[in-house]
C-alpha cells in the first residue's frame, strides 16, 4: 500500500530536508565506500524491492553491480524461489539473510543462516548487507 504525500509537498522527504540530506550522505557512502561487493549489495536491494513492492527500486539497476557481473539473467532469479535457483551460493546466502531481515521476526536469525553467513562473509560484510537491506 502506498501512502499519499502530505498536502503541499511532493514527498514526505520534503518535510524533513535535513533527514533527507543525512540519508543521502549515508546511502552514498554505503554504495561507494563499502567492503561488500556491488553485485551482492544489489541482490539484497532488489530482493528488498520485490518483497516490499517498490516498483521504482525493482526497476532501477546500479551500474557498478552490472559491471561487476550482475546481469538480468541473475536478477530474474531474485524471486521467492531463489533458494532453488541457479544463483551463485553467495547470493543465495545473502538472500536468505535478507528474507530473515524482512520477515515477521527480523531479530531472530536462524542458526543455519548465521552459520552460512559467517562462512561466506566477514563481519563487516554482514553489517553492510544488513544496512543495504534496511
Amino acid at each position: 500500500m502506498r501512502i499519499s504525500p502530505p498536502a503541499g509537498k511532493a514527498t514526505f522527504l520534503e518535510h524533513r530536508p535535513e533527514l533527507f540530506a543525512a540519508f543521502n550522505r549515508f546511502y552514498g557512502t554505503l554504495w561507494t565506500d563499502g567492503v561488500l561487493d556491488q553485485p551482492t549489495k544489489e541482490v539484497a536491494r532488489l530482493r528488498n524491492a520485490r518483497v516490499t513492492g517498490c516498483g521504482i527500486c525493482r526497476n532501477l539497476r546500479f551500474a557498478r553491480a552490472r559491471d561487476g557481473g550482475l546481469g538480468e539473467d541473475l536478477v530474474a532469479q531474485i524471486d521467492d524461489a531463489h533458494q532453488s535457483s541457479a544463483l551463485p551460493e553467495r547470493f543465495r546466502i545473502a538472500l536468505r539473510f535478507v528474507d530473515v531481515l524482512l520477515g515477521p521476526t527480523p531479530g531472530e536469525v536462524p542458526a543455519d543462516v548465521a552459520d552460512a553467513l559467517q562462512r561466506t562473509f566477514s563481519v563487516a560484510e554482514i553489517v553492510e548487507l544488513a544496512l543495504t537491506t534496511a
